[in-house]
């Protein structure tokens, strides 16, 4: 357990060798990459982010994105291989850029950092479909937006998914709206060419076949930014790459170490 900004953060670590820190995506928990962890081995150290799994609720004082970027920092002893699936890769790419000494290697599986795709067809696309999202959350509508952004993003169909698990996707998606600023603005510059050019370990993106194009232009943006960095496919892959096909997306990790 870490107290991050006067944030209860609920940790846990598997595995024994090199180290590695994971971050979950938006709505999920640590659990969702433990299959992962156990996958790639190594000492892996994974968190629940501000309001999910079992870490406290934000309190809504600091930019939510800085905030898990900082408890991924108290997780790294030294340079560590630093992985993020979605939301938990922006903060990842953050924490590299803002504090070098703390990443040796960049995992970012489908980084939803809209904003380094911006001047794309696939980004303005984006934005239009993002639009009936927004329009539920102004109304007040969460439940409505939620399922718009669990189709959108998801492995399962919102009818399909069990109601006990659709409460705490519910719940929790006001934490999407907290995340918006830094993912779709940037305000602090972190994806800039400036930036990201300074970004000097190894990089590897991983993004599923199946998912929304935005991803792709994601990946291009910053495989042109980031001198190094390797973008790979799962081809039968969503969004969800990491939890539905965590032995496809190991078997990725695995080989871009050993180059």
């Amino acid at each position: 357990m870490l107290q991050i900004a006067g944030h209860h953060i609920h940790t846990a670590t598997v595995g024994d060798g090199a180290p590695a820190v994971m971050i979950h995506c938006a709505l999920s928990r640590h659990e969702s990459l433990l299959p992962l962890a156990m996958a790639i081995g190594g000492q892996v150290t994974l968190f629940d982010m501000p309001g999910h799994g079992q870490s406290a609720d934000w309190d809504g004082k600091e930019d939510y994105q800085q905030l898990v970027t900082k408890a991924a920092a108290a997780c790294c002893d030294g340079p560590t291989h630093v992985i993020g699936h979605s939301f938990g890769a922006t903060a990842a790419l953050r924490l590299a850029v803002e504090h070098p000494d703390l990443v040796s290697r960049l995992t970012l599986i489908e980084p939803v950092y809209f904003a380094a795709a911006k001047g794309t067809e696939a980004h303005t696309a984006h934005i239009r479909a993002f639009q009936p999202f927004v329009g539920a959350m102004l109304t007040g509508d969460e439940e409505r937006a939620t399922q718009i952004f669990s189709d959108m993003w998801g492995d399962t169909m919102w009818d399909q998914i069990p109601p006990v698990l659709r409460r705490y996707l519910i719940d929790r998606i006001h934490l999407i709206v907290a995340a918006g600023a830094a993912i779709e603005e940037d305000a602090d510059g972190i994806t800039s060419p400036a930036r990201l050019g300074n970004v000097n370990i190894p990089v590897t993106l991983i993004r599923g076949g199946q998912t929304q194009p935005v991803i792709g232009a994601i990946h291009a943006a910053l495989q042109d930014r980031i001198k190094g960095a390797q973008d790979h496919v799962v081809p039968a892959a969503t969004h969800m790459a990491p939890i539905g096909h965590a032995k496809d997306v190991a078997k990725i990790m695995r080989a871009a170490s050993d180059q």
